[in-house]
This record gives structure tokens, sequence and C-alpha cells, in this order.
């Protein structure tokens, strides 16, 4: 067994990054780490992420090599239209306003969270798989505590969560949501693991799960075994622009997360931010100008166009856009998806980013598995629902992003939070590096998010910052009382000016920080 490899992993839960520690503390890397992670993300983070999902693993190697592992969710090749499938709202209270999701067994796309975790595991991973799942295994035998950011989206997802007697088997054991301080188990989850780790990602894709799954669907879903069978993990070359000096690679598309948060960073890099003091009132009406256009761009050229070849180079023309738009003198859902940022001595990082959408409700018998409702996921579906190309690979909004000097990896982060992704890890890079703050301010800061002509601001010591704001589009300002899980959670790690590594989970979405040192 390789020596102990140094490194920082910072995720969404203490015991999800406590997981990726431990694989460095093995002698596994940056990308070992990850995918234990995630693993273990799955049990103690469960209504955010699951291997009936799909998600984003960004990789930059030592030998400075850059890959984006694209394993979120497929569109099944026949589309049903409204007929025949289980479809149907919910409604979630998030305390002051009632939002509707749309699940059942005929949301759900064909997942590709274990084709993606193997595939990068073959590539990029050093310790055996059967390793990489033991954190995961051990916490779902085992039992953990539910914590106060696990208590918010059980209450929160209740309704989906425990939609079926499956559900409520492991979130309600005693017939009542299980809450914080409270312990939950998932054991058949870990014979599930010990499975994959047995017989790899067909038992999952062609083989005894498969059934499982296809049998519990019946002809309530547009899934058919060949859909299943037939899921290719997609290896693609980020999205590489430059920001101020330093190279930024991201999600490309068919994702739409990160060539919009590359169009926002052309529209800003335009500017002086040292003219725009961060926090005042300047900023944030800049900062908000640039998310609508972003917006307004997304809706006029990205949506229906992001599987055309040369999308990246005509979106991110900024400027003959912004003459397109009528701007050449420029001056909401929860989301339940999570992050995990990992650097290790060695020089690799790790992004990755994985969702489940709300859920659908619907739980593959025997597995503890929740199957994701990509299908009935609004921002994932702008021209409508049921209105999915058959057999193509969803777009999103997850951008797990590394940001590079000279081919080193200097800042690596990403972020859940559905359209809020994009203006959480935009508003931290600029923090990071156009205002200089350490890493933990530059994620505590506070944060705005413009959206539908609407502006939603965390509190702002600025006095009458509403006031302050003048728009000419119809926007209407909210100033909230807290900082909140809907501006994102953005973990982040980085290579500090000493050329230590540091590591930051977001306050917002109780995130965590583990160092495996010297």
């Amino acid at each position: 067994m390789a020596g102990k490899t140094t490194g920082v992993v910072a995720a969404g839960h203490a015991q999800t990054a406590e997981a990726g520690k431990r694989m460095l503390e093995e002698g596994g890397n940056a990308f070992d780490a990850a995918i234990a992670s995630v693993l273990a993300a799955c049990v103690v983070e469960s209504s955010l992420t699951s291997l009936g999902g799909g998600g984003f693993l960004l990789a930059q190697t030592a030998a400075k090599k850059s890959y984006l592992f694209d394993f979120f969710c497929q569109t099944p090749q026949v589309n049903p239209g409204e007929k025949a499938v289980d479809f149907y709202p919910v409604a979630l209270n998030f305390g002051g306003a009632w939002q509707t999701f749309h699940i059942g067994k005929g949301a759900i796309a064909v997942p590709g969270m274990v084709a993606g975790l193997f595939a990068a595991h073959r590539k990029l991973g050093r310790l055996p798989f059967k390793v990489l799942i033991e954190p995961a295994v051990a916490y779902a035998r085992q039992g953990f505590t539910l914590n106060r950011f696990n208590d918010f989206t059980n209450g929160l997802l209740e309704p989906i969560l425990t939609q079926q007697e499956e559900g409520r088997k492991f979130y309600a054991p005693q017939g009542k949501i299980l809450r914080q301080g409270e312990k939950a188990y998932l054991p058949q989850f870990a014979d599930v693991l010990e499975q994959l780790a047995r017989y790899g990602p067909d038992w999952f894709y062609r083989g005894e799960l498969t059934e499982w799954a296809l049998k519990s669907l019946g002809e309530a879903s547009a899934l058919t075994a060949t859909d299943w069978a037939d899921y290719q993990v997609e290896i693609r070359l980020p999205l590489r622009t430059q920001y101020r000096q330093r190279q930024l690679l991201t999600n490309p598309p068919p994702s739409a997360g990160g060539i919009l948060i590359a169009f926002a960073l052309r529209l800003l890099e335009k500017y002086d931010l040292n003219q725009y003091p961060l926090g005042s009132a300047a900023q944030i009406q800049l900062f908000s100008q640039v998310m609508a256009l972003s917006n307004q761009a997304r809706r006029q050229y990205l949506d229906g166009n992001l599987h055309c070849g040369d999308i990246e180079a005509k979106f991110l023309d900024g400027d003959r856009l912004l003459s397109e738009l009528g701007q050449s003198n420029f001056i909401n859902k929860l989301g339940s998806t999570t992050h995990i940022s990992v650097l290790d001595g060695e020089g690799n990082a790790a992004s990755l980013t994985s969702s489940n959408g709300e859920g659908s409700g619907h739980f593959i018998p025997g597995t503890g598995i929740m199957l994701n409702n990509m299908l009935g996921e609004e921002d994932l579906n702008p021209q409508g629902f049921y209105q999915w190309p058959p057999g193509q690979r969803l777009s999103s909004m997850m951008a797990p992003t590394i940001l590079l000097d000279q081919e080193q990896p200097r800042l690596v982060l990403g972020s859940g939070g559905s359209n809020r992704i994009r203006s959480a890890i935009l508003q931290v890079v600029c923090h990071h590096l156009d205002y200089q703050l350490p890493l933990a301010e530059a994620v505590g800061r506070e944060r705005i998010h413009w959206e539908a002509h609407k502006l939603d601001l965390e509190p702002t010591s600025v006095a009458d910052i509403l006031a302050q704001l003048q728009f000419d589009d119809g926007t209407q300002g909210t100033l909230w009382t807290e900082q909140n899980m809907f501006f994102g959670g953005v973990h982040g790690v980085a290579i500090t000016t000493a050329g230590t590594m540091e590591g930051v989970g977001d306050p917002r979405r109780s995130g965590a920080v583990a160092y495996s040192l010297e």
C-alpha cells in the first residue's frame, strides 16, 4: 500500500469529508477521495444525492491533464408523452412559501452515478473500489446522527421521502420523519455497495439490480432495459476560459451552468472591480445586471441549442451577444444537489457535483436507493415537460470548477442550489480573486441572486440597501433576514499564497472540511 497522501477535502457533511480524508490517509489520490466521499454522501446526505441520480467530475491531474466526466442523467429512448406514466406535482413548504415539483415514476431519467464513479475510478483512481466503499458501508450499517442540515432537508422533502413504504422504512421508521439528533440506518444500501464492489457496474445496468428496478417501475415509467444497458459516461474536454490572467475550467455543454458562469465572467472582466466596493449598492447592481443578462442570453441562445457543436464559440462571443440583446451600452427552488472539492499534495484536483433532483419518491425495492426526478425538474426541461428529445443527455446547472495558475490547480469549487449554482460560484470566484478575500471569507460573504426580475439579497451591513438600487426592468428586491441554503452551498479548497492547502465548507449547508496532514 502506498504511503499517506496529504490533502484537503471540502464537502456538505463532516462524515462525507472524513470519508475522503480516510482514502488520502490510506495512500489514495484526490480522485479516490472524491469517489469515496460521494458514496458516503449517498448515506449521510441521501436526500440530496443518490446512486439513482447523476453528476459531473472535473479532474485536473498532477500530469496537467484535464477531464470532465459527464455521468448526468439521460432521457429514455422513447418519449411516451403525457399518457401512461406516473407523473404528478407535490407541494413543498419552504417556511413562508410553497413550491411545486413534479415526481413519480414518470419523472425518472436513466441514472448515471454508478457508471460515472466506476469510469472515473478506472481512469484516475489508485485504491481498489472495495476500499472506497468502506466509509459509506460503515455509516450505513452502524448508523449516523442527523445534523441540523439533515433535519432541514428531511423536513422539507418529507412528502417525497415518505411517498412509498420503502422510503418510510428509512426516513420515518417509527412513523414520523427522523429529525436532528436521531440516528439513521441504511443497511440494505450497504449490501448494494458491497455487491457493486464485487460485480462492478454491470450488476447495476445489466444485471439483477436492473431487473428489480424495472419490475418495480412497470408500465408507469418510460424506462426500459435498453435505456439502462445503453447508458454511457461521456468524458469531455472541460470548457476552458480565461478570467483575469487565470485559466478557468468548468462544465461544458450540453450542460448550461458552466457556460453561463463563463459568460458572466466575460462581462465582469470589462470592469475594474476596484471601482465597485464589495457589498456596495454599485457592486450589487453590477452583479445583478450581469446575472440578468446571462439569463436573457440563456433564453435566447442556449435553451434548445446546447447540443449544437459550435455553441461555446457563439455564446461566449459576449460583445456580439450584448449587441444583439440590445445591451451594447451595458454598464427557485431547493435543488437537491451536493458538492465535493479535493486537492492532494501530488497536484491532483477533483471537483465533483452530484444530484438526485428532488427525488422521484420511488425507491428500488430492497436497496435504499431513491431514483431521480430529472424529467420533472422544471429548469432541466425549459421547453416544457414531456418535450425532451429521446436518448439524450439532460442539461444541468451543475458546474464543478477549477481555477489554474500555470496549469496548477489553485482553487477548486462547486455548489448545490439549482439555478443559484452559477450565481454562487460566480460570486465566490470574484470575492476570492478580485476582492482578495481569504477563501473562508469569500465563501461566507453575503450573496445575491437575480432571476425572473426578482433580486434576492442576503443580509448586508449597508443601510437601506434596497432603496439605493435602481432597475429599469421592473426588478423587485427582497432582503433576507439571514443567510440561507437558497443561495447555494459552495464547498471549496485552495492553495494559499503561502503554498499551503486550505478548505471551506459552506456554513449555509453545514459544510465541513477534513485534512490529511504530514
